[in-house]
């Protein structure tokens, strides 16, 4: 991960945008939510930084609520075209054949990320980031059920397995649905600290080891 992060944490909060869309994976889009809003409490209350360290938003193709996994229905905060510009991109998985199949998103996941620091996916986003053009011929991992369909749709690809999630500096991807809550606090060890990241993770009572 780029260390202009590390350094712009210190002058003021980053923007966190979180895809979700119809059939998104509950856990792939709320661990990391919960990650980064517990981890931006928890450096404030220990005066780790003056401000909060993060704001998340969620963005979807259209305003209004998004039917999730299970039937869920989470209310996006902003669409593609109000999305404010973000610091941090995260792509969650889940059933992805709605935004592999609408251009708009694929189109605003490729914009956002060309301009963004860091772009990160979870599980089945992998196959998103891939179709937007993001991922190309890098070193990925995605849910261990689709490691050889990701591997066969995107064969330049080199797709890994047996790990929480691979990072590339500017580019992580995290294997299947909680692998995303690692990742996750992987990616606050690295912009805030790893003592930041483990009581984060204690305050969430999640056991978490960071494997970098």
């Amino acid at each position: 991960m780029p260390h202009a992060l590390a350094d712009l944490v210190r002058q003021r909060t980053l923007n966190i945008s979180l895809l979700i869309y119809p059939q998104v994976e509950i856990l792939d889009f709320a661990g990391p939510y919960e990650v980064f809003s517990v981890a931006s409490r928890v450096a404030l209350r220990d005066g780790v930084l003056p401000h909060a360290a993060f704001r998340v938003q969620t963005v979807a193709a259209e305003p209004g609520q998004v039917c999730a996994r299970y039937n869920l229905h989470v209310a996006a905060d902003a669409s593609l075209q109000a999305a404010a510009p973000c610091d941090v991109l995260i792509v969650p998985g889940g059933v992805v054949d709605q935004p592999l199949g609408h251009p708009p998103t694929l189109a605003w996941v490729a914009s956002t990320a060309a301009r963004t620091p860091l772009v990160t996916s979870v599980c089945t986003g992998a196959f998103i980031l891939a179709k937007a053009g993001v991922l190309t011929d890098h070193t990925v991992t995605t849910h261990w059920d689709d490691i050889a369909q990701l591997q066969q749709d995107f064969p330049a690809l080199k797709v890994v397995a047996d790990v929480p999630y691979v990072d590339l500096g500017a580019l992580v991807t995290s294997a299947g649905i909680s692998a995303g809550i690692d990742m996750s606090l992987h990616v606050v060890a690295r912009i805030l600290d790893g003592a930041v990241a483990k009581r984060t993770a204690r305050q969430m009572q999640y056991e978490w080891t960071d494997r970098a």
